[in-house]
């Protein structure tokens, strides 16, 4: 979850100051390679995806726009990172991934999502776009308003996102054998999707 001392406006940075990034990319380093973990299911790829966002966002640094927060601004750079690089591998090397990777085993922070392997694996089955969604509100506590400046999308399609990815996920991790649901599934439903 961010801190209540989070960037919410922009306003702690200034657009092409390499002081103000470098505090950005300390700060905000870690959740999003969390979101990356939870979106990718890889660690190793989610750390090269953070790493390539990261520089994107330098190059394109003095064009931030004040008016989005800038950790948002570098999570839907991060996310779009990860939809094409899942997009390509896929077309690359289908289902050798998810046989390569196993179980996770991965540290409490920043990948505290892979800890749980039942949620983890499910995760990884979810269309990129509706684990981007989920990760961001119920691993950083994002709003739907936050989501949707993250994704540069609507917020009623965070919510449609939200919903179907809980619908998924429920019905994911009720097939698990012989687990039934092991996630508290109150946590995902419609009543916490607020439309802010």
């Amino acid at each position: 979850m961010r801190s209540e001392s989070s960037e919410i406006e922009g306003q702690q940075y200034r657009p092409g100051n390499e002081a103000d990034f470098e505090r950005l990319y300390r700060t905000s380093y870690n959740r999003v390679l969390g979101t990356l973990i939870g979106v990718l299911g890889d660690r190793a790829a989610a750390e090269d995806c953070t790493h390539d966002a990261f520089e994107r966002a330098y190059r394109s640094w003095s064009s931030w726009r004040k008016d989005a927060p800038a950790e948002a601004w570098v999570h839907r750079i991060a996310i779009n990172t990860a939809i094409s690089y899942q997009r390509y591998s896929r077309m690359r090397e289908v289902g050798q991934v998810i046989k390569r990777l196993g179980r996770p085993t991965l540290p409490a922070d920043p990948g505290s999502v892979a800890e749980r392997s039942d949620l983890f694996n499910a995760l990884r089955k979810l269309p990129p776009k509706q684990a981007a969604a989920i990760v961001l509100r119920h691993h950083h506590g994002y709003t739907n308003r936050e989501i949707a400046a993250a994704l540069e999308i609507p917020e009623r399609t965070v919510a449609s996102r939200l919903i179907a990815a809980k619908a998924r996920l429920k019905t994911l991790l009720d097939s698990e054998p012989g687990s039934g649901p092991q996630i508290d599934m109150s946590t995902l439903s419609e009543d916490s999707v607020p439309s802010d």
